[in-house]
């Protein structure tokens, strides 16, 4: 590709000819706010915050749809550029909900800190605003038109990358609104609960539904006894609430923040991330010996599984029977713990910190109840964890590393992968390659399976046997690999899919990001570093080597999909309609 070079602020800037002046200037040191831009998502000129006047052009020009030729010069920073940027930006505030003390992205809020950088202090334009209400119906996701500032960019998410498509624009003019079809509710529209709207909106616009008071008066409760679990991701980004760099794995510090709130048990859910290894892979293994529905796809992603029972509802079949890791772990906590501890599971409230929002729907469904009682109580996404260690008065950084309680916090390097896009797989195949040849792997690193490719494959020889996996991310990538299985375009053994891009380190309950680190940053890379780390510091990497999980199929399940473990860590899925959501 051949570059050009302009002339940025009197700086000679060459960069390649199919950038943007928005990019050529940021990989110049040159800082242009912008709104509304979501790389290679939602490039569409629409907020106007990121406008530069360009030498021979009668109008101020969008950087972030401007390309750049050879000889631009371009002004980023005269008197015209920051009067028009800032009177788009108090239009904005106009028609924009003042409760900023009190909104969920106090502090993180994007068109905050554009605010400020602008030295708007305060609203010239005063009149109408939009009469809009909060939508509060789904278990997930809260919508609030009152504070959208009409970017664009959960509904580029929502239908380029999820390719779900349940947000749009309605109306003209002062009219307008990002709503679903039909203004109808969320709970009515066929959402998968991802939560990539809230990771992509730049406002308070969208946030996930907050379960902290129920998980503090659970733990007030003397009549309870609170337990809590911690996803694999969850330490992949936790410490950024805290002013930790990306990518930081804070595992130690978190389980100590958690006794210190007050819960009376600290567990792992990548012991349950092994347990569904051996379930998983012994479910597969029997599909492949005895003629079992083929390809067999992964269950652990509930914003995935709901896409596939609204979309996809002829690949139900395909879908492994096992429930996700922390759905399992909660159903062993209200069987094979409360029998040990002499608990009545009625008394026991479990609490999922999760990195996904889809977690708080999928922890709801009836079909996860097998001893009773919900399996999960309650889900708080990594940023709910956050404000509840502040609430506490916590010092997280000053934390001493602490470890999980014992026997359901005993994990492995397989396990805590699982937030990592191709981490299922991988862990799978370390087992499935083992329990079939009997033979201990040379080398236990899949990397075929890992990286950030929307599609990966692989063909992984298990002894006689040649295995053909994929693995994708995002609900977009997983349509268009169905969409090659049902054209007879593709075959498969098994495939892994998760709902975000990236995996559970990017799921919709993670921090939010900085606009600066989207440009400059894979936060899909960052973190999962982390978790491949812990991988290569754990002993046992390998997850029939637990030896805690060889103790709980002594103690109590028996084999690998036996009857005791349909039981308590199986499930099955319904077709549901695409529109209105049944």
């Amino acid at each position: 590709m051949n570059n050009v070079t302009l002339t940025i602020d009197g700086q000679k800037v060459t960069v390649p000819e199919n950038y943007t002046v928005l990019e050529a200037a940021r990989s110049a040191g040159i800082n242009i706010p912008t709104l509304c831009y979501l790389k290679e998502i939602n490039e569409v000129g629409a907020c106007r915050v990121c406008v530069v006047e360009v030498e021979g052009a009668r109008t101020l020009q969008a950087s972030c749809v401007l390309q750049v030729q050879d000889g631009m010069v371009v002004k980023t920073n005269t008197k015209k550029v920051r009067e028009a940027r800032k009177a788009v930006v108090e239009l904005m505030l106009s028609n924009h909900k003042g409760d900023c003390t009190t909104c969920e992205r106090n502090n993180k809020c994007e068109l905050q800190s554009v605010a400020n950088d602008l030295g708007v202090k305060e609203v010239a334009f005063e009149g109408e605003m939009t009469e809009t209400y909060e939508d509060t119906s789904s278990p997930s996701v809260v919508r609030d038109p009152g504070k959208c500032i009409l970017c664009g960019r959960c509904v580029s998410v929502c239908s380029k990358v999820q390719n779900v498509g349940v947000l749009g624009f309605t109306n003209r003019g002062f009219e307008t609104i990002v709503t679903t079809a039909f203004n109808k509710d969320m709970r009515d529209v066929p959402c998968i609960n991802c939560g990539q709207c809230i990771a992509a909106c730049p406002v308070g616009a969208l946030k996930e539904k907050e379960e902290i008071d129920y998980v503090w008066d659970a733990i007030e409760d003397p009549n309870k006894h609170v337990v809590v679990q911690t996803a694999p991701a969850v330490r992949a980004a936790l410490g950024e609430e805290f002013g930790l760099p990306m990518g930081t794995r804070v595992t130690g510090k978190m389980a100590a923040a958690l006794r210190r709130l007050g819960f009376d048990k600290v567990f792992d859910t990548d012991f349950a991330a092994d347990l569904t290894i051996m379930e998983e892979g012994h479910e597969l293994l029997d599909r492949l010996e005895n003629g079992g529905k083929l390809p067999m796809i992964t269950s652990c992603s509930p914003g995935w599984i709901k896409f596939c029972e609204h979309y996809y509802p002829e690949f139900l079949d395909n879908l492994s029977t096992c429930k996700s890791p922390h759905q399992m772990l909660g159903a062993v906590v209200k069987s094979y713990y409360a029998e040990k501890n002499g608990i009545d599971p009625k008394d026991i409230y479990v609490v999922s910190i999760m990195p996904c929002t889809a977690k708080k729907f999928e922890s709801q469904r009836e079909e996860l109840q097998s001893t009773g009682y919900a399996d999960v109580d309650s889900v708080l996404t990594t940023r709910e964890l956050a404000k509840m260690i502040k609430q506490a008065g916590i010092d997280f950084v000053e934390l001493p590393d602490e470890d999980f309680d014992e026997v359901l916090g005993e994990s492995t390097g397989a396990a805590v992968i699982f937030g990592a896009t191709g981490g299922v797989m991988e862990a799978a195949l370390r087992t499935v390659a083992e329990v079939v040849t009997g033979k201990e792997l040379e080398k236990i690193e899949f990397e075929q399976v890992r990286g950030v490719e929307g599609i990966k494959e692989a063909t992984i020889n298990l002894g006689d046997k040649e295995v053909k996996v994929a693995v994708a991310h995002s609900t977009g990538a997983a349509s268009k690999l169905l969409d090659q299985v049902k054209s007879g375009e593709k075959e498969y053994h098994f495939i892994e899919v998760m709902g975000c891009s990236g995996g559970c380190v990017t799921g919709g309950g993670q921090p939010h990001v900085t606009m600066k680190d989207r440009m400059t940053k894979d936060i899909r890379k960052e973190r999962a570093k982390a978790l491949y780390e812990e991988d290569e510091a754990k002993t046992i990497r390998k997850s029939h080597e637990n030896p805690m999980i060889k103790k709980i199929y002594d103690e109590y399940f028996g084999k690998p999909n036996g009857h005791k473990s349909h039981e308590l860590l199986h499930t099955h899925y319904v077709k549901r309609e695409n529109y209105p959501l049944k």
